[in-house]
C-alpha cells in the first residue's frame, strides 16, 4: 500500500484548541491525496497542499455535494443538519451559469463601497458591546459578549430581520451545521421552524419592502428572479454564514493574539498593522472546521494521482495555509505578513461571497478592542481553551478575558 493509500481518521487529532494537527506536515510532504475515514465510516480524499486545494476550489466543474450525488456521508448513521447532509428541500444552484447568476444578484450587497458605508455603524455597535461587557465586569466571555453579537446585529440588519430573534437564529444555525450535536428529530424540527420563519419574512418583504438585501432581490427579480423557495434558501444561508463563522473567527482571532501577548503589544505599538494582522489570523487559524467538500463528477489528476469520479474530496484550507512552499516561516504568526495568499475564503467561482463583510467586521472589532481595552488578556491559559464540538464549523466554546 502506498503512502497516499493509507487511511487515517478524520478529523485529525489536535492537542490544544489553537494547535495545528501534527499530521498536516507529514501529509503535505508525503500525500498529495490522503484517504481518510469520516465519522460516518465512509471514506473521502483529503487535500492539504496549497497548490492542490487552490486548484480544486477554483475548478468550476466541481461543487459541494448535493442530495443527488452519491457522496460520502460525514455524520454517523447519516445524521446531521442540512449543511452536512446536503439534504435540503430548499436548494440553490451550485454550479454553472445559474450559480453565477445567483452570485451576481447577492454580491451587489457585499461591495467594498457598501462595506465602507456600513463601517461607522459597525464601529458604534462594537464600541457599545465592549462598553456593556466592561460594565458587567471581568472575567468575561469575549465570544458571547462581542464576537457573537456584532455579526448577528449586522447580518440581521442586512436581511431586515429583528436581532431580538438572535437566539432562535443561533439554535437553527447550529442545527443546520450539526454533525453530532443534535438528534435527527431536533434537526428536522429546527429546519421546519427556520423555513417557516423565513418564508413568512419573505412574504412580508413582498408586501412591505425596505432597504435590505432580500427586498432588493425581490424588487430586482420581479418577473425573472429567484423563486420564493430560492429566496428563502438565500435568507437562511446568509443568516447562518453571516454570523456563525465570523462570530467564531472573532473569538479565535483575539485568542490567537492574546495567547502570545507580544502580538497584542505589537498591535498596540503599531495599529496600522490591523489589516495585515487580520489576514494573518485568518491564515493562522487551525480550527476552521471540517473543510470544504467537493464532489468529483469526473476523473481528475491531482499531483501524480488520478482521483476517480464519485470521490468526495475535502479541501483543508487551514492545512494549505501552513504550506511552507507558499508561506515563509509558515508555522509562525507574522502580523506584518504580505503578500498573504491564504485560502480561508476559498478560491474561484465558489469563493465566499461575504468575505468583504467578514474582513470589515474583524477589522472593526480588533480596532475597537485595541482602542478601548489595551490591557486585555486571556483569563485562562491558552492551553485550557476548548474547541466547539459537534458542528461543521470550528470555533472556541468560550474566550475568557480580563483587562
Amino acid at each position: 500500500m502506498s503512502q497516499s493509500e493509507q487511511t487515517v481518521r478524520y478529523p485529525l487529532p489536535v492537542e490544544g484548541a489553537l494547535d495545528a494537527p501534527a499530521d498536516w506536515e507529514r501529509l503535505r510532504r508525503q500525500c498529495p491525496v490522503a484517504y481518510v475515514e469520516l465519522p460516518s465510516g465512509d471514506h473521502a480524499a483529503l487535500l492539504t497542499r496549497h497548490e492542490d486545494v487552490k486548484a480544486l476550489l477554483s475548478d468550476p466543474r466541481f461543487a459541494r455535494p448535493t442530495a443527488a450525488d452519491n457522496a460520502a456521508r460525514l455524520a454517523p448513521d447519516g445524521a446531521g443538519g442540512s449543511a452536512v447532509t446536503s439534504n435540503n428541500p430548499l436548494s440553490l444552484p451550485v454550479k454553472g451559469e445559474p450559480h453565477q447568476q445567483w452570485r451576481r444578484q447577492v454580491s451587489k450587497w457585499f461591495t467594498a463601497k457598501r462595506m465602507t458605508a456600513l463601517r461607522p455603524t459597525m464601529t458604534a455597535t462594537a464600541d457599545q458591546l465592549i462598553d456593556d461587557m466592561v460594565e458587567r465586569g471581568h472575567p468575561a466571555d469575549l465570544k458571547a459578549n462581542v464576537g457573537f453579537l456584532l455579526p448577528v446585529y449586522v447580518i440581521c440588519d442586512m436581511l431586515g430581520v429583528p436581532a431580538t430573534d438572535r437566539d432562535r437564529f443561533s439554535h437553527w444555525s447550529d442545527a443546520m451545521l450539526s454533525l453530532t450535536r443534535f438528534s435527527k428529530e431536533e434537526i428536522e424540527t429546527a429546519q421546519t421552524d427556520f423555513v417557516q420563519y423565513m418564508s413568512e419574512h419573505i412574504a412580508a418583504k413582498r408586501d412591505n419592502p425596505a432597504d435590505d438585501l432580500l427586498s432588493m432581490m425581490i424588487k430586482e427579480g420581479e418577473g425573472h428572479g429567484l423563486s420564493d423557495s430560492e429566496l428563502v434558501a438565500t435568507g437562511m444561508g446568509l443568516l447562518v454564514a453571516g454570523h456563525e463563522t465570523t462570530a467564531n473567527m472573532i473569538g479565535k482571532m483575539v485568542a490567537m493574539l492574546l495567547a502570545d501577548r507580544s502580538r497584542w503589544q505589537q498591535l498596540l505599538d503599531d495599529p496600522t498593522l490591523v489589516r495585515t494582522a487580520v489576514e494573518e489570523a485568518l491564515r493562522f487559524d487551525t480550527n476552521l472546521g471540517f473543510g470544504l467538500r467537493r464532489y468529483i463528477s469526473e476523473d481528475i489528476v491531482i499531483g501524480d494521482e488520478t482521483v476517480p469520479r464519485g470521490t468526495t474530496v475535502i479541501c483543508s484550507m487551514p492545512a494549505a495555509n501552513r504550506d511552507a512552499d507558499v508561506f515563509d516561516d509558515a508555522e509562525e504568526m507574522n502580523l506584518a505578513r504580505t503578500p498573504n495568499p491564504h485560502l480561508i475564503f476559498g478560491a474561484g467561482p465558489h469563493s465566499c461571497l461575504g468575505q468583504a463583510l467578514a474582513r470589515t467586521e474583524l477589522h472593526v472589532v480588533l480596532e475597537a478592542l485595541l482602542r478601548k481595552l489595551p490591557t486585555l488578556e486571556l483569563a485562562v491559559p491558552a492551553e485550557d481553551l476548548e474547541r466547539v464540538e459537534g458542528l461543521l464549523v470550528g470555533g472556541l466554546r468560550q474566550v475568557p478575558v480580563r483587562w
